[in-house]
């Protein structure tokens, strides 16, 4: 009997987002259509119904799904960006969610600056900032542009500063979205192999992303989610299922 404790704890989780507020619509325009008798017709939509899942402490699990499946709103609400509508989410770990990199970013301020800001809002003194600013700078290496302004900075190089900055510690709980696609190559593998160091080290990962090869390399558990309904959960074999699916 396995007796490792669950980090997460996901449990009958869906989340409805209402779709009924058409393009362009303002609080004017809303009070024109009430004026002449108009109703906005409320549209729910659920990108997520009935989900339920544990995560062992150290396990590496993956998510596979076509675009819209919910895998991203699934991740946004384990990392407590977002509240379901029905459902709970329990963590036994502090958690390091790495969604949409570069969203702490002041585009205004330098990459410097970005650092110790995107640093403390992921919750890191200023000390170990100081002790860990160089090899910040050294993994995403961008030495030559410290002193300029993030909004200059093309998406990979904001991608690699963040990513830089989010994996000077290793967390209990590491979220991952698709982030292994950014930067070039190169940076790419030394991203993945920062990856591995931590899952080595012990740290529970989620990891979402659309390269069936890397959740089989990297995971030991699959869940496969389609219209925001969990599909499948097991192991491996579970993304040759999904690629047959795909028709691949």
């Amino acid at each position: 009997m396995d007796n490792t404790p669950n980090m997460i704890e996901v449990e009958n989780v869906s989340m409805r987002f209402n779709l009924g507020i058409e393009k362009g619509f303002s609080l004017k325009q809303w009070f024109v259509d009430v004026g002449k008798g108009k109703k906005h017709e409320k549209k729910d939509f659920w990108a997520l119904t009935d989900v339920s899942f544990n995560v062992k402490k150290g396990e590496v699990i993956g998510f596979l799904g076509s675009n819209g499946a919910g895998k991203s709103t699934l991740l946004k609400v384990v990392a407590g960006v977002m509240k379901p509508t029905k459902g709970e989410v329990k963590a036994y770990g502090n958690i390091c969610p790495m969604i949409e990199l570069g969203a702490g970013f002041d585009p205004q301020l330098t990459a410097r600056e970005n650092i110790y800001l995107n640093g403390s809002i992921m919750g890191y003194s200023k000390e170990l900032i100081d002790a860990k600013f160089q090899e910040i700078v050294d993994f995403s290496e961008l030495h030559d542009f410290l002193e300029v302004p993030v909004q200059n900075f093309s998406s990979g190089m904001t991608a690699r500063l963040a990513f830089s900055v989010a994996t000077i510690v290793d967390p209990e709980i590491l979220i991952v979205d698709e982030i292994l696609s950014v930067g070039d190559i190169a940076f790419q593998a030394k991203s993945e192999a920062k990856m591995l160091s931590m899952i080595g080290g012990g740290t529970t990962v989620l990891f979402v992303s659309h390269s069936i090869e890397q959740i089989k390399k990297m995971c030991d558990t699959v869940v496969w989610i389609e219209h925001g309904v969990v599909q499948k959960i097991g192991g491996k074999e579970v993304c040759e299922e999904y690629k047959k699916y795909l028709g691949l």
